[in-house]
């Protein structure tokens, strides 16, 4: 496949995800204002910060070093052996969904049984649920790897509406039932989703479009675990390269996931300001994440299409060269105007936004404070989503390893300052150490894209470079929109807010026009593709 239509499609996977996290961050962000008035600020805690952190961190740690070594390279391979190697996901889900699920039973505080009922039951279910989704991995990197966009958009569709709509009628007709609600609708979620892979590959396998397309797999029996005669069960190279991403997913999961692990095992925050802090931490991850986070899985894929793991710049095809540097610049430019927006306008706008979400319970206290810390924290999560995706796309094994030991000590590093930062100022003390955490990663990111790129005549880290004029337009916005919250929110009346967001409003305008007039090669990289 030429580089242009890698692009081409990898655009539209990275546009219809993005889609498809707006629906997931409405849905979470409806469904919280919706719980807050049925149920307590301690079962949400529990449930979308103990029991999600088990679900996802079971997942993480059992597929997450799979996918990136099998999504690497051509799709032109021995599939049976890399299908081999996927379904081997299954027993190790079964192994951390066990250990960790006797973790979460019998080493953690259990919650009060009369404030959330049935923990031991939502712990199984949601260990459960881990190991379901599972079954469904060769299918999904079949699919990624192929580019199937609008099979990924029918299945995570269907699967969040339907989770979205049994938790709603869960919940209005048995709230007593606790925990119950959750665990239901999370098994049901895995299962719709597996479904919809199985469903659609049973029906496109054998179908004149994959003969067109000359698909790799002819039956759905050879997506099931195949011995082959005088060969080994699993492409060796792509196991060695598994186990190398899986000790760096270890610690990328601690860093990704750091201050619910603190909560968790160190108890700092009891379990409704942990449901506060989550609420808090949806809101502020609205935006970024069904942005960033498309751009960062469907570009990874571009990246380590085009250009060729473990060989330097000038051994790459020069064609393929200028046009990664090209993306990766843009790319990088998007993502840091997305996130100075965000910072920008996301201080002046926090306490409205969570008094309009939440009333008084979040826009009170030190719910306003943390969006405001989140919003900063959102800039450095855009950086390192692009900056991260070109770097492990494209590091040897070798690097891959030596990077682990950064990680290693990275992990304690945060863990450290998390607990330290939380007892010294609460919640906030998590955004902070995030921030910390994705400084230094931003950092060794861009040393590797500079050394990559020094032997070149391509300067892609520009990217990071905005206008000046257009940083000068930020600060003007920041300066008129802090003073606007002073004087006009947010308990002056509702005419008062009006003005408050009029003025918002003016100076975001203000802001993207002047994009529009400066930023002339990025907007036309976002037109186009």
């Amino acid at each position: 496949m030429a580089a242009q239509d890698v692009l081409s499609q990898t655009t539209r996977l990275a546009s219809s995800s993005a889609l498809l996290q707006v629906l997931f961050r409405l849905v979470t962000f409806g469904l919280n204002a919706f719980t807050l008035r049925y149920l307590s600020r301690e079962l949400i805690g529990v449930v979308n910060v103990r029991l999600t952190l088990l679900y996802s961190t079971v997942v993480f740690l059992a597929r997450e070093a799979f996918r990136r070594a099998c999504l690497s390279g051509s799709t032109k391979r021995n599939w049976t052996k890399t299908i081999n190697l996927l379904w081997l996901t299954v027993p190790l889900g079964v192994f951390w969904s066990v250990f960790l699920g006797l973790v979460w039973l019998h080493l953690l505080e259990v919650p009060d049984p009369s404030v959330v009922p049935h923990y031991q039951a939502g712990v199984v279910a949601f260990g459960l649920s881990a190991i379901i989704e599972l079954l469904g991995e060769p299918f999904w990197v079949l699919a990624q790897a192929h580019l199937f966009v609008r099979l990924k958009v029918i299945a995570e569709s269907l699967s969040v509406v339907s989770k979205c709509i049994l938790t709603v009628i869960l919940v209005v007709l048995y709230p007593q039932w606790g925990l119950y609600i959750f665990s239901l609708a999370q098994l049901l979620y895995v299962s719709v989703l597996v479904m919809c892979y199985v469903v659609y590959f049973v029906m496109f396998l054998g179908s004149p479009e994959a003969t067109k397309k000359s698909f790799p797999v002819a039956r759905m029996k050879a997506l099931l675990p195949n011995l082959l005669e005088d060969e080994t069960f699993v492409n060796w190279k792509e196991a060695r390269l598994t186990w190398s991403f899986f000790k760096q997913s270890f610690l990328k999961q601690i860093l990704t996931e750091g201050e619910r692990y603190v909560m968790t095992f160190l108890n700092v925050l009891n379990f409704g300001d942990q449901g506060v802090y989550d609420i808090v931490n949806n809101l502020g991850s609205l935006v970024a994440r069904f942005i960033f986070l498309p751009i960062e899985e469907s570009f990874y894929v571009f990246f380590a299409k085009v250009l060729e793991r473990g060989k330097n710049v000038k051994d790459q095809k020069q064609d393929d060269v200028a046009m990664a540097a090209n993306v990766l610049e843009l790319l990088l430019k998007l993502v840091l105007l997305i996130g100075l927006t965000i910072t920008v306008f996301g201080y002046a706008y926090s306490q409205l936004a969570l008094d309009i979400y939440g009333g008084s319970m979040l826009s009170s206290g030190t719910g306003p404070d943390l969006l405001r810390c989140y919003s900063l924290y959102v800039l450095f999560l855009a950086i390192n989503g692009v900056t991260e995706c070109f770097t492990f796309a494209l590091m040897c094994k070798e690097e891959v390893d030596r990077y682990n030991f950064v990680m290693l000590a990275l992990s304690f590093t945060f863990l450290c300052i998390s607990y330290f930062l939380t007892h010294w100022h609460g919640s906030i003390g998590f955004i902070l150490a995030n921030c910390f955490n994705m400084g230094i990663r931003i950092a060794h990111s861009i040393h590797y894209i500079y050394d990559y790129f020094k032997e070149s005549t391509y300067r892609p880290l520009t990217g990071l470079l905005p206008s000046p004029f257009l940083v000068l337009i930020y600060i003007l916005s920041g300066v008129i929109t802090g003073f606007s919250e002073v004087f006009f929110c947010c308990d002056k009346g509702w005419m008062a807010r009006l003005i408050h967001i009029s003025m918002g409003a003016v100076c975001f305008a203000a802001t993207i026009v002047t994009m529009f007039c400066t930023e002339t090669k990025m907007i036309h990289f976002v037109r186009s593709q």
